[in-house]
């Protein structure tokens, strides 16, 4: 699904390196959970899997479907079926929420060659999905995040996923800020799109997430790489021990 091989990327503004050689191999059907201490390059991977713009690489590549990411644009990259959860989803004034998503599904839709969605069957088809996140009528009239709380913000993100159906979705610390009770529904939205077509890189601080959205290989990023790679025991591992160990072993 996705393939990473010795990725280096720094800052364009600044000749600061971020990653350091990053390989990482997500498998279709799998959910591989990126952990590790701030400022590891976490979130810069996501970016650069997305095409945000301030990155140079300078070395390495990144594949998707067998196909080069890097030198696609971002939507091309959508299109492909590439999804970014964002940490701080933006709000889009006067853009309605329905618009939004319906717009965004028919693009992708029109660059893979495929019928575009009427408004009547989208209406049906959206309002399915937010139903699994308890999300009701007047949050989809409302316009993108706008007013929204974190949770909300959060949720609407799994709607976006949902309603798109990637092929790989990035999740980039969708755990940040969310009580418990969203937890869980973010969660199970991500859960219901869980099939063996489909695979995640969950990037978190906290197991908490990972006790809801169960992976099946963990990384521990840090300094720009991945020092270590092994089961869902090793998020148990750095909840009770922290990175400080790890550190000192690689």
């Amino acid at each position: 699904m996705l393939e990473i091989k010795n990725l280096h990327v720094k800052l364009e503004e600044e000749d600061k390196q971020i990653l350091k050689g990053v390989d990482l191999t997500v498998e279709a059907g799998k959910v591989h959970a990126i952990m590790g201490p701030n400022g590891s390059g976490k979130s810069t991977l996501s970016y650069v899997l997305a095409g945000r713009d301030g990155y140079d690489v300078t070395d390495g590549s990144a594949t998707l479907l067998g196909e080069d990411l890097l030198d696609q644009d971002p939507e091309e990259r959508a299109a492909a079926g590439l999804f970014l959860a964002m940490q701080y989803p933006v709000e889009i004034p006067g853009v309605g929420n329905m618009t939004f998503l319906r717009t965004a599904l028919n693009s992708q839709k029109k660059a893979r060659g495929e019928a575009e969605m009427s408004s009547a069957d989208f209406l049906k088809f959206v309002r399915e999905k937010a139903k699994t996140l308890k999300m009701g009528p007047e949050m989809l009239k409302r316009a993108v995040n706008v007013g929204f709380s974190g949770g909300e913000k959060k949720r609407n993100e799994i709607l976006q996923m949902a309603v798109l159906e990637p092929k790989l979705c990035i999740l980039d610390e969708t755990d940040s800020g969310l009580d418990v009770d969203a937890m869980k529904l973010v969660s199970e939205g991500v859960n219901a799109l869980r099939d063996e077509g489909r695979g995640f890189l969950v990037i978190t601080h906290y197991q908490r997430l990972l006790d809801h959205i169960k992976p099946d290989v963990v990384h521990i990023m840090a300094n720009g790489r991945i020092i270590k790679t092994g089961g869902p025991e090793l998020a148990l591992e750095v909840e009770n021990n922290g990175y400080a160990d790890l550190l000192e072993e690689a």
